[in-house]
């Protein structure tokens, strides 16, 4: 007896879980309590979109002009103080006529610095980078030879010593800080008492202690004309600081791995620096990168503290800016967003190269 073909019945199309409208669906609109919040949120946001729109971009005044500026002002932003005063927040008291070099340093050195990102750079060669580019730097700062004018420190300000003081403090004392957080785990009592002293002694006073014992303390112990540039002792106490900082993230990454990794090596017969170079920092440094990120991040932002000591980086620049001159001294407010911008932006480039290397390190995991 032959059977009747029955058709089953059209089902209806699974529902797309990828895209933005699935996306707002399952985290803002999943519920009638959370599309209430998310539409109370909405309205707010757009009300201050709206607000910050009107006073920063509509009624905004542009021109480098101070009558206009102050007619504007409680109404519309005064973007005209950017443009009066903007190289003097960028460069501070460098002298004018050699901004050029100023210019040319700071671009040199984010250079280096955005190269030492890219794997492909990442070849022996690069430390002869480094050496070179630095030399520049410095030579282009300082003057006094190939025909340029000397400039001492004490002039050099805003951007460009923001730059300088974190490349070199953080290029610094990463190697201080992993090999401090190896002798706080060595089993001679000696060297792990000087390092546990060390991190202690410098965790437990604030930068800008450190900064002034920098600058003003250690002159009076050396003798008269002696004493290291402010510069030089402004660069070694922040990295100190960073180091001591940076060592205790390090030695908890070290930590985190098993005995089994170190007995492993010591069974293929490695050596101490083997283990630690091949085996153990690899692993430990790569658990700890969101927090060796966040502290070159937090370093980057705590240059603003060197103007206790007269050095005018971006933030002391400013100030240098727009507070001596009375024209100006209202609209200061235009000039820290223009300086914000510029640490988000400095600040965000770090913490998504951070993301990069941590999926970056997940895929080699997953091998």
């Amino acid at each position: 007896m032959s059977k009747t073909f029955v058709p089953i019945a059209a089902r209806p199309a699974p529902i797309k879980m990828e895209g933005f409208v699935p996306w707002l669906r399952s985290n803002l609109f999943s519920s009638v309590g959370n599309s209430l919040v998310s539409l109370i949120v909405l309205a707010l946001l757009l009300w201050a979109a709206s607000g910050i729109a009107q006073w920063g971009i509509i009624h905004a005044v542009t021109a480098a002009e101070p009558d206009a500026c102050q007619a504007a002002r409680g109404v519309g932003a005064c973007w005209g103080v950017i443009r009066e005063k903007g190289r003097i927040i960028l460069l501070g008291r460098y002298p004018q006529p050699e901004h050029w070099r100023a210019e040319l340093a700071t671009l040199l050195l984010l250079g280096l610095v955005v190269a030492s990102c890219i794997r492909w750079f990442w070849k022996p060669w690069l430390a002869l980078l480094w050496v070179a580019v630095l030399a520049a730097f410095f030579t282009l700062m300082s003057g006094g030879v190939l025909g340029l004018a000397k400039v001492t420190t004490d002039q050099w300000g805003g951007l460009p010593l923001t730059v300088m003081l974190t490349v070199i403090s953080m290029t610094i004392a990463f190697p201080i800080a992993v090999m401090v957080a190896l002798g706080r785990r060595a089993n001679m009592p000696a060297i792990r008492t000087l390092c546990v002293i060390y991190v202690e002694l410098i965790r437990g006073v604030p930068l800008i202690s450190v900064l002034f014992m920098a600058s003003f303390m250690f002159p009076l112990f050396m003798p008269i004309g002696q004493s290291p540039d402010v510069l030089v002792r402004v660069i070694v106490g922040i990295t100190l600081f960073a180091a001591a900082y940076m060592a205790e993230i390090v030695r908890g990454g070290l930590q985190s791995l098993s005995k089994g990794q170190t007995e492993a090596a010591a069974s293929l017969g490695l050596g101490y620096w083997q283990t630690q170079v091949k085996i153990v920092l690899p692993q430990a440094l790569g658990t700890v990168v969101p927090s060796i990120m966040n502290n070159f991040i937090s370093l980057f932002k705590d240059t603003s503290l060197v103007t206790i000591v007269s050095l005018y980086e971006l933030t002391g620049a400013l100030s240098l800016a727009v507070g001596s001159d009375p024209n100006w001294r209202p609209f200061k407010i235009e000039a820290y967003i223009f300086i914000a911008a510029i640490y988000f932006t400095c600040c965000f480039a770090m913490s998504r190269y951070s993301l990069w290397i941590e999926r970056r390190l997940a895929v080699g995991k997953a091998r």
